[in-house]
């Protein structure tokens, strides 16, 4: 059945994925082989540009519609449309020819109901509001009024015929909904677990938004074990834990998932915070040296982090540069010293983190485990699906999100689809190093937080010559938020 699907207008790019895992989560694509891309039928209401925020969508059932909405982060509500037009006349003429036997069970006299008026594009005053409620008088609706706990939900959701320049989606003209409301999110959420009131914070906590959006897109759920092998301050397995999962993070630093701040700011108080289950475990580890059972396989439901790439924070790795360089020979650190011990390191390249990432993922996880990570790109068009690969995976979403006007980072999903051997570990290094020489100049050499935090399009190098610059794409706000 078809459903309008409205979204918030923010993330644009994250929206689809989000319900198409989600969809995947309640079962919406039960019995289709796990192989084959799932992906959930979508059209525009009429006039309406792809970034509107206004889709319909098909769904098995209303149940699952009702789940998604419940749980995604970005979608503002599911529902059932009785009626749309660009006037009021054609509105009534679309209610009225809606089937009378899906309307009854929701017009009652022994149900309550609640119409709410809501717009895009404007603002309506209460009065106006209130016109077009009753404006609605031929819809024989015979229950009570109930505005705090009604039985029945409806809304009638009006877009303005704007222009391309206000700062909105392009539309041709006005659009009229009326509906029964399915479900809707609880944006209390992001509040509740904002940043700027939790414990302990470190410069590359995970804002909460973006780890809920990555929970959802790793399936998460009660019963599920997720890891995080750059686990940091915990923000992404606090968004985990919130959905029931079982949690366990790993960090090469091990003043961060030891020490913290104190024994009341560490990564552990932040699970107090709200009440969570505790991680099973929080390891000193690195991922360029798995600490792992070579005969250890398949434990994971979900891999969920955030890569260091060298924004707000640079990899590192064990060895530190004279070691790895062989300058100085490998030691052993006395028994008397060991407590207080911190490993030296060296830098760790974002092509080898990441390569390390996978291999650590198609061996770690369950068959139809998913990935979850962020990868920076480049903006020019060649580069934007240059993204790493794996014979053990298949990547099912990615969703953008600017960093600068030359750089951006992709949410990338993947699948695991294959078991993992010896064999495929040789043909994933030969992937590697195919694309790290591809792609050596930006992905090492190349310095990506001086480009991200430069002066946006820069007009002249430090030599006085004009560089070449791009006609700017066109925007409008929630585009790159």
């Amino acid at each position: 059945m078809w459903y309008l699907c409205v979204f918030f207008h923010r993330l644009l790019d994250y929206r689809k994925p989000e319900v198409e895992s989600l969809a995947e989560l309640f079962g919406a694509f039960e019995g289709d082989n796990p192989n084959n891309n799932a992906t959930l039928e979508w059209r525009l209401p009429k006039h309406h540009h792809p970034d509107s925020p206004f889709h319909f969508v098909n769904l098995p059932s209303e149940e699952i519609a009702q789940n998604i909405a419940n749980r995604s982060i970005l979608v503002k509500g599911m529902y059932e449309v009785w009626g749309e037009g660009s006037s009021y006349e054609e509105l009534e003429e679309s209610i009225r020819s809606y089937p009378e036997e899906r309307m009854q069970p929701y017009l009652s006299s022994d149900s309550t109901f609640k119409i709410t008026v809501d717009s895009f594009g404007k603002v309506m005053s209460f009065q106006e509001q209130n016109e077009r409620i009753k404006g609605l008088f031929y819809i024989p609706f015979k229950g009570r009024v109930n505005l705090k706990t009604p039985d029945h939900k409806f809304w009638l959701m009006e877009t303005d015929d704007y222009g391309v320049n206000n700062g909105l989606p392009p539309m041709v003209e006005r659009r009229i909904f009326f509906g029964r409301e399915v479900g809707a999110a609880d944006r209390r959420l992001i509040p509740t677990y904002q940043l700027k009131s939790r414990t302990y914070l470190g410069p590359t906590a995970m804002d909460a938004e973006i780890a809920f959006l990555m929970a959802n897109q790793g399936l998460v759920k009660p019963g599920k074990l997720v890891y995080d092998p750059f686990v940091g301050t915990g923000s992404i397995l606090v968004a985990a834990a919130h959905f029931g999962a079982m949690t366990m993070g790993a960090d090469i630093d091990i003043r961060v998932v030891r020490d913290g701040r104190g024994p009341d700011s560490n990564v552990w108080s932040n699970f107090k915070q709200y009440g969570l289950p505790m991680p099973i475990g929080l390891l000193r580890a690195d991922n360029n040296l798995p600490s792992w059972r070579p005969d250890l396989k398949e434990v994971f439901d979900a891999i969920i982090c955030d890569p260091p790439y060298g924004v707000r924070a640079g990899g590192r790795k064990s060895g530190g540069r004279k070691l790895l360089k062989g300058a100085v020979d490998p030691y052993t650190v006395p028994d008397d010293k060991r407590v207080g011990h911190i490993p030296s390191t060296a830098p760790y390249c974002l092509a080898e983190c990441v390569h390390d990432l996978l291999d650590l993922a198609a061996r770690m996880l369950v068959m139809g485990g998913r990935l979850v990570y962020f990868y920076p790109v480049l903006r020019e068009d060649e580069m934007q699906d240059c993204f790493p690969e794996h014979p053990c995976f298949k990547l099912v979403a990615s969703s953008e999100q600017i960093l600068s006007s030359r750089y951006s980072r992709v949410l990338l999903t993947m699948v695991k689809t294959g078991p993992y051997t010896e064999e495929i570990a040789k043909a994933a290094r030969i992937k590697h190093l195919e694309f790290k020489e591809n792609h050596l100049k930006w992905l090492e050499d190349g310095n990506l937080h001086s480009s991200v935090f430069a002066p946006a399009d820069p007009q002249f190098t430090t030599t006085g010559e004009l560089k070449s610059i791009k006609e700017p794409k066109p925007k409008y706000r929630g585009k790159y938020v």
